[in-house]
């Protein structure tokens, strides 16, 4: 692991990217979510729901994250990538926040729900890291 300041300077670098592309994977899910439903639909249902941005995050982070660990091809790359980018794209803290704001059934429904695509995306993307090799 690279301790030095460089080192430092890739995971700060990559978080600022990460959590770049986490907000506007917040906007274009809640975008495509208005789009796709009508606009009295949405506000009758009180908007986009919690977690939906988060859930599309999570999983995409999920897969690239197991795809990083069998690719990577250096440390440097995964202090970018996984420890910067990937750890400020997906998020816990707005993840438990969300199902919290969904109530006990929803919430927990959301929980196994993201849980169970999160695990899959991370094997599917270690299997096809490992099928290029």
């Amino acid at each position: 692991m690279d301790r030095t300041p460089y080192g430092f300077l890739l995971v700060a670098a990559g978080g600022f990217l990460g959590a770049v592309a986490r907000h506007a994977v917040d906007a274009g899910v809640a975008g495509v979510l208005t789009a796709a439903s009508s606009g009295d639909r949405l506000i009758a249902l009180g908007g986009v729901p919690p977690g939906a941005g988060t859930l599309v995050a999570n999983v995409v982070g999920s897969f690239a994250l197991g795809l990083l660990l069998t690719r990577a091809s250096s440390d440097r790359v995964r202090l970018l990538v996984g420890t910067g980018a990937l750890s400020s794209f997906t998020t816990y803290s707005t993840f438990v926040a969300d199902a919290v704001a969904l109530g006990t059934t929803a919430g927990a429904g959301y929980v196994a729900g993201s849980y169970a695509a999160g695990f899959a995306a991370a094997a599917l993307g270690l299997a096809v890291g490992r099928r290029r090799r």
